[in-house]
């Protein structure tokens, strides 16, 4: 991230930490940790364990097995208001018959800090958080975004040791949501702040990351800096979850000319150079890094991994088209192309189908 290198310092140490429901096990021996000034983001799918972690972190629920350390102190036994965390939930949790300003300074108050002390606090954050104007505002006065601000502000107000962010934006309309997330990244460097946020939301991970855990399953499947879980997936999971990835199986093999994986009969596809032939692998290829152009166009520079396929499918989403490309035997790959291409494709059109090597991750899971 920002060459913090060995003197990171640990402000969240979760050691084997693990929750059951009865026969479900919602979190199953997860160990990580967050360094100070991190934007770490937990991404899994629904029902993953990603927000139960979050809240035996702040207190909420009490682990089966396992140890949280929060600024190198055990707070297994510690209630939430002795832990010096700050939850942000998607519900907001406001008061909605208190004021813009008697919401921000309840945790202050709840400290019985001097009133004078407390003043220059909430001026501060709402300064920070563009709220300034708006003190007298009840709950239902504010717009959404606004009301995202107040939260924020609310949790931030008394410099927690480390922020908590459980889905914030998920109830807002994309628009809003997408100018939040910036917003939050923006507020994060803004005041060096430590935050660790869950989300099932692909972008929004990337967007606030400076490194991204995905689980299933309550599992950790891969933790790294986000360009490096983005690019160099571990699992096929992490692999089909980060983006529109096609993932192809197959076996792989090696001759003269090096690696292949051969996915069918008709279908032999080049990849990086590794270790030659050895069993049954997964070829990751994103949507995105499928190349597609009219027969008898190839793409230049390009040997290998040349294939005719037709398009069978498509998506308008505004800025890009997805395609759904159909090969031989059956096989079909999604590919991504701007919708201000020359190429114009519909369903129907014949096209070459190229698959560049150092665009692809092949997966031995």
């Amino acid at each position: 991230m920002d060459g913090r290198g060995s003197l990171k310092n640990k402000v969240v140490e979760v050691k084997n930490l693990t929750k059951k429901f009865r026969d479900l096990v919602a979190v199953d021996h997860v160990s990580f940790q967050v360094d100070k000034g991190e934007f770490l983001v937990i991404l899994g799918p629904s029902g993953s364990g990603k927000s139960t972690l979050l809240m035996m972190i702040a207190g909420f629920i009490h682990p089966d097995e396992g140890e949280i350390y929060i600024e190198g102190e055990l707070v297994n036994d510690k209630p939430p208001y002795e832990r010096n965390v700050g939850m942000v939930f998607q519900s907001l949790a406001l008061f909605p018959h208190m004021t813009v300003y008697e919401n921000v300074a309840f945790p202050l108050k709840m400290r019985r800090l001097d009133p004078s002390v407390i003043d220059g606090k909430v001026k501060e954050i709402l300064e920070i958080v563009r709220l300034s104007g708006l003190e007298d505002r009840k709950i239902h006065e504010l717009s959404g975004g606004q009301r995202q601000r107040v939260a924020l502000a609310r949790t931030l107000v008394f410099k927690p040791s480390i922020l908590l962010l459980d889905e914030p934006f998920g109830a807002l309309d994309r628009k809003l949501r997408e100018e939040m997330q910036v917003e939050m990244r923006k507020l994060h460097d803004e005041l060096n702040a430590t935050s660790l946020l869950v989300t099932h939301d692909q972008r929004e991970a990337l967007v606030l990351a400076d490194e991204i855990m995905v689980i299933k399953d309550g599992r950790i499947e891969q933790k790294g800096l986000k360009r490096e879980v983005y690019f160099k997936p571990r699992t096929t999971f992490v692999a089909s979850f980060m983006g529109l990835t096609n993932v192809l199986n197959g076996y792989l093999w090696g001759d003269e000319k090096g690696p292949y994986v051969e996915i069918s009969d008709k279908v032999k596809v080049r990849v990086p150079p590794m270790r030659k032939g050895g069993g049954m692998v997964h070829l990751a290829i994103k949507a995105q890094d499928v190349i597609l152009s009219r027969v008898g166009e190839p793409t230049p520079g390009v040997e290998n991994n040349i294939f005719e396929g037709t398009i069978v499918g498509e998506v308008f989403e505004g800025p890009d088209i997805i395609y759904e490309v159909a090969l031989t035997d059956g096989l079909t790959l999604k590919a991504v192309t701007a919708s201000i291409s020359p190429l114009n494709l519909k369903v129907g059109d014949k096209v070459y189908v190229t698959l560049d090597p150092s665009r692809m991750t092949v997966l031995e899971e």
